[in-house]
């Protein structure tokens, strides 16, 4: 079981541009994408999963440690590029965990090519227009409102403190910032979405996939998980009950088991 201690940060060059990724664990590899915030922590379902997966977490171009590389403008553009950087590093196939912003990338790079992953995770996606109500606007409140919406509650959620080492150091909130950029610049318009996605990842029907969501998630609406299974033919949804954006977080026992039972 790895510690935040024990997490190691390894720099990679991919063409032109570099990339930093986080690396922590023992066993089969794991490619973990975080959100539209950034990466939020070393949490207690990290050290979990970590006991029999090495966790490789890249930090996304222009999210705060890994430089912002210019050509890259849009979700599709980054997907091209991670996805270069495991056939360099030949790690496809692998397995992948996708958070919010990071489960929309895993989803793009899965629709662009479906041999990339064994088994894909996706843990409340944005990029596909939900069919009842809208995917939060980054952009209207203050990055730690966000963040604490994003749980059902955060006096109940024993790791909320944790998140982004509480997220109120000057440096965190430079980071916070540089996130919320670069999101702006890759999903603004349309906000977090691609109207081609639903129809591309029909391509993606041998590929198995588990679905993560809280019911009361007020940041992607509950309601897009059923047109990711629809597009998605080998994939299975589970509903975490009182429940927000994070079940990671939230009910973190419940998604270790989940995910740990899936990618066995």
């Amino acid at each position: 079981m790895a510690t935040k201690e024990s997490v190691r940060e390894t720099s990679y060059q991919i063409g032109a541009d570099q990339l930093f990724v986080l690396t922590a664990g023992a066993g089969k590899p794991v490619l973990v994408l975080h959100e539209e915030l950034g990466f939020p922590g070393w949490m207690k379902w990290n050290e979990e999963l970590s006991d029999r997966r090495t966790l490789l977490t890249p930090l996304l171009p222009g999210f705060g440690r890994t430089p912002r590389a210019e050509w890259i403008m849009s979700v599709r553009d980054l997907a091209g590029f991670i996805a270069r950087g495991l056939r360099e590093q030949r790690l496809a196939p692998i397995d992948v965990i996708g958070f919010s912003f990071g489960g929309w990338l895993a989803a793009e790079m899965a629709a662009n090519d479906p041999a990339l992953f064994s088994k894909m995770v996706l843990v409340a996606p944005a990029g596909i227009r939900p069919p009842e109500g809208e995917i939060k606007d980054l952009f209207k409140v203050p990055a730690l409102e966000y963040l604490r919406e994003s749980v059902r509650d955060s006096q109940r959620t024993a790791e909320f403190a944790s998140l982004y080492d509480g997220g109120t150091s000057p440096e965190q909130y430079e980071a916070f910032e540089d996130a919320r950029a670069e999101t702006a610049r890759l999903a603004w318009q349309p906000y977090m979405f691609n109207p081609s996605l639903p129809h591309l990842l029909e391509g993606t029907a041998n590929l198995p996939a588990l679905i993560i969501w809280g019911r009361d998630d007020q940041v992607v609406p509950m309601s897009t998980a059923g047109v990711y299974q629809r597009s998605m033919k080998n994939s299975r949804v589970v509903i975490f009950e009182a429940c927000g954006h994070r079940p990671e977080v939230e009910a973190s026992e419940s998604f270790v088991r989940e995910v740990k039972n899936f990618l066995q």
